[in-house]
C-alpha cells in the first residue's frame, strides 16, 4: 500500500498565524532567487561530459553519506548499498540496493534527509507517492526513464535548478581536467573549483607522500624545500583561480594557527618531509600552513574557508575497507579564541583578507565565534554545517549569533553536498528557516517588515555573492 507524498506549502514556517503570514510574505521574495552554491563536493566530470546519470541508486543514494551513515547505524552494510570499496565499482545490483534503501525509509523520519528526499521526489520527478518498499521498483524505473532524457542530463538540471554558480572542491595534486573541459565547451553554466590543499598540508593524511609527488609534477617545483613548497602552492592557487576559483578550503582537525619565525617554519618543514612525524609536529605544521594560506590570500584575493572540528574517518574498519567520507566523521569540541589568535594577530585587522569560519561545535557560536566575527574585519561566520545543516541547527545558528555578530557578519547559506539533486531542496530549507526567524523578529516588533525583506534577500543571495567574491 502506497502513501501520498505531499509537500506542505507552509513547511518550516511558524505555527502562530501572524508570524506564519509574515514568513509567507518574506519567502515569496526569495523563493525564485538564483542559487549560489559556493562550496560543495559534486563531481565536475558530470558537467564536463554531460553524460546521463546511470540510475536512481547511483544518483541519489551512493554519493550521499547522510543516507548511508543512517542505514549503516542500523546494521545495513555498505556493500549491500552498492558503495564502491576504495573506488572499485560495486557488483551489487543497483535495483536491489535501491529496494533496501526504500524499505528503510522509516529510519529518516524527522531528519533533514527526509525533507530533502521528499523535495527531490516531488519537485524534480513529480512523484505523488512516497518512497517505500511497495513503490521502490516504480520509483526506480521512473527515475531511470527520466534520466534517459535530455531534460535530466547534468547541464539541463543545473539550468532547471536556476543555479547561478556551483563550486566543486579539488586538491592541488589534481589536474583539473574536467574544469578545463567545462570552460572550453562553450556551455554558459558557471561551475568553478575551490582549492583544498589538505592532502599536501596534512602529514597524517594517508595520501600525503603521493600527493606531494603529484604536486611537484604539476608545478615543476622542488616541493621538498620550504621555498619550493610555498611557490608550488602559489602556482596551483593561480591555476585554480584561472578556472574560476574564488576560495580555498581547509578541513583541519582543529582551528589551530601558528606564525613561526621563518627559520623555525623551515626547520619544521624539514622534519615533516624527513618523517616520521609526531602528532604534535603534524598539528603545528597544519597550524603554520593556515597562516601561510592567509598570507597568500592577501596576495591573490582567494577567500579562506576553515572547516575544523571533525574527527574524520573515526571508523577504522570502514576507512580501511572503503576509504574517506563514508559517514564516520564525528564532531569534536573546538577552541577558536586561542587557536585563531596567531593568524588574527598577523592579519585579523586587514580588511582585504576574508576568512569564513565554520564549526561542528555549537557551544562555540555565542561564546567564541559570534564575538570574534563581531569584532575582527577579516572574519565571517559560515552557515550551520553538516550535522547542524538542519532546520533546528539553522535556527540555533541564527539565535546564537545574530545578537552579537548581526546578519552581515555571516555569509548566507552553502549546501556542502555531494548529492546534486538535493541542492535546490537544501537551499529551500535554508530560505524557509531564515524567513521564519525573520518573521518572529517582525511580529515581536524587533525588526520592521521592510528591513526583514532586505535581510531575507541578502541571506539568500547577496551575502554569499559578496562573501565569496562572485
Amino acid at each position: 500500500m502506497s502513501t501520498p507524498l505531499h509537500l506542505h506549502e507552509d513547511r518550516l514556517f511558524p505555527a502562530e498565524p501572524a508570524a506564519r503570514g509574515v514568513a509567507r510574505e518574506l519567502y515569496a521574495e526569495v523563493k525564485g532567487l538564483p542559487i549560489l552554491s559556493p562550496h560543495g563536493h559534486t563531481d565536475p566530470e558530470w558537467f564536463a561530459t554531460n553524460d546521463p546519470f546511470g540510475n536512481a541508486a547511483e544518483l541519489l543514494l551512493q554519493p550521499d553519506h547522510y543516507l548511508y551513515r543512517m542505514l549503516y547505524s542500523q546494521g545495513v552494510s555498505l556493500e549491500l548499498l552498492g558503495i564502491p570499496a576504495h573506488g572499485r565499482p560495486s557488483d551489487m545490483d543497483p535495483r536491489e540496493a535501491w529496494r533496501l534503501f526504500a524499505a528503510n525509509q522509516h529510519l529518516f523520519r524527522g531528519t533533514p534527509s527526509a525533507m530533502w528526499l521528499d523535495h527531490v521526489f516531488a519537485e524534480v520527478f513529480n512523484f505523488t507517492q512516497r518512497l517505500s518498499a511497495g513503490t521502490a521498483d516504480a520509483h526506480f524505473d521512473a527515475i531511470g526513464a527520466a534520466l534517459g532524457t535530455d531534460a535530466f542530463r547534468p547541464r539541463a538540471l543545473f539550468e532547471r535548478f536556476n543555479i547561478e554558480l556551483l563550486a566543486t572542491t579539488e586538491g592541488p595534486q589534481e589536474d583539473l581536467v574536467h574544469h578545463r573541459a567545462i570552460r572550453d565547451s562553450g556551455w554558459p553554466g558557471r561551475v568553478v573549483t575551490a582549492y583544498r590543499p589538505d592532502p599536501v598540508i596534512d602529514a597524517e593524511h594517508e595520501q600525503f607522500r603521493p600527493a606531494l609527488e603529484a604536486f611537484a609534477r604539476l608545478t615543476g617545483q622542488d616541493v621538498h624545500s620550504w621555498q619550493g613548497y610555498l611557490e608550488a602552492h602559489r602556482i596551483r592557487r593561480a591555476a585554480f583561480a584561472a578556472l574560476g576559483a574564488t576560495s580555498t578550503d581547509h578541513g583541519h582537525p582543529t582551528a589551530a594557527t601558528a606564525d613561526l619565525p621563518q627559520a623555525d617554519a623551515e626547520a619544521l618543514f624539514s622534519r615533516i618531509i624527513a618523517g616520521p612525524v609526531s602528532p604534535a609536529e603534524a598539528e603545528l605544521f597544519r597550524a603554520q600552513m593556515l597562516t601561510e594560506m592567509a598570507r597568500m590570500s592577501l596576495d591573490d584575493g582567494l577567500v579562506m574557508q576553515i572547516h575544523p572540528g571533525s574527527f574524520r574517518n573515526h571508523n577504522r574498519m570502514l576507512f580501511e575497507g572503503y576509504g574517506r567520507d563514508k559517514g564516520a566523521d564525528i564532531p569534536t569540541q573546538t577552541d577558536y579564541v586561542r587557536a585563531l589568535k596567531p593568524l588574527l594577530d598577523a592579519f585579523g585587522n586587514d580588511r582585504s583578507l576574508s576568512v569564513i569560519v565554520f564549526t561542528l561545535d555549537e557551544t562555540a557560536y555565542s561564546r567564541e565565534l559570534a564575538p570574534l566575527a563581531g569584532h575582527y574585519p577579516c572574519l565571517k561566520l559560515g552557515p550551520a554545517w553538516w550535522f547542524h545543516d538542519s532546520p533546528e541547527g539553522m535556527r540555533r545558528f541564527r539565535e546564537q549569533t545574530t545578537e552579537t555578530a548581526g546578519f552581515y557578519n555571516t555569509v548566507g547559506f552553502n549546501d556542502d553536498t555531494r548529492a546534486f539533486l538535493s541542492i535546490p531542496a537544501r537551499h529551500d530549507v535554508a530560505r524557509r528557516v531564515d524567513c521564519s526567524f525573520l518573521a518572529r523578529l517582525v511580529t515581536e516588533h524587533r525588526l520592521d517588515l521592510d528591513e526583514a525583506r532586505d535581510v531575507a534577500v541578502d541571506l539568500a543571495y547577496t551575502l554569499p555573492k559578496r562573501a565569496y567574491k562572485l
